[in-house]
């Protein structure tokens, strides 16, 4: 007959602890790091496809609820249906989305042309990855969003230019030339891109009504001039509908002509 040895009961429980943190220090069961659920607000960081990435505008984002998903694709909002099979996959059936014209419109295009159809999901600890058949994908973090910047006391640098559906940067000669600042009472100030200039304007919720222009009278020719002289057009064609997405702005006047401006803190 073996020998039965007593071991005090404080002994054995704190023995008994003690194997338990150490399988959850090795990665037991018990040591598993719990994954998002794909249930809630996302940032997109890029997308990956045809051999290429793209990198995500700070604005565009995804927030999934249990049977609808919103979001914004970096300029444009929208909205679909989604159905989870358990957080393995996803099957998306696109709904309505805004049409801005944006800037970063090839990102657009595209994150709009994955979202779709079924999705497989790939979780990991603060990320969501979300792939197609083809093997592209939408990577996603919990990080913040990128709280918008104020209208007001903001330096605008213009960046491109809006006519309809056609969104074109700047020339390189006229990069970063015109920029503008409009203070809490709606006074403009800034360089159209060669001639300073000075305005008042007025809103009305969404929109902007700029009044007459002060400018210098320098010459200006070249690329420089012709944005001048769109620019000058464009704060006489009010009033101007405008658009905070992130750091970006976009005016656009009834015509469907119009800007979008990068923002810097006017003390930067």
């Amino acid at each position: 007959m073996g020998t039965h040895r007593h071991v005090p009961t404080g002994l054995a429980v704190a023995s008994a602890l003690a194997l338990v943190l150490t399988a959850c220090s090795q990665g037991g069961e018990g040591g598993t790091r719990v994954l998002p659920d794909p249930k809630g607000s996302w940032a997109v960081e890029s997308l990956t496809t045809g051999g290429r990435t793209l990198h995500a505008p700070e604005s565009a984002r995804l927030d999934f609820a249990e049977q609808e998903a919103k979001g914004n694709y970096g300029c444009n909002g929208f909205t679909a249906a989604v159905t989870f099979a358990g957080t393995s996959a996803v099957t998306v059936t696109p709904g309505a989305t805004t049409l801005t014209s944006c800037p970063n419109i090839e990102f657009e295009k595209e994150f709009a042309r994955l979202f779709k159809g079924r999705l497989t999901i790939d979780r990991g600890p603060d990320r969501l990855t979300l792939k197609t058949a083809d093997g592209s994908t939408i990577a996603m973090s919990t990080k913040p969003p990128v709280p918008n910047a104020p209208l007001h006391d903001t330096e605008w640098t213009v960046e491109s230019l809006i006519s309809g559906d056609t969104v074109t940067p700047l020339p390189a000669e006229a990069a970063g030339k015109a920029r503008f600042v409009l203070s809490a009472d709606l006074a403009a100030s800034g360089s159209l891109g060669c001639n300073r200039f000075s305005a008042q304007a007025t809103g009305d919720g969404a929109q902007l009504t700029f009044g007459p222009l002060t400018t210098t009278r320098m010459a200006c020719e070249g690329p420089v001039g012709e944005l001048e002289r769109t620019l000058t057009e464009l704060f006489a064609a009010s009033p101007l509908t405008w658009k905070i997405e992130g750091h970006d702005l976009t005016l656009t006047a009834p015509d469907g002509k119009g800007l979008t401006a990068r923002g810097a803190s006017a003390a930067e």
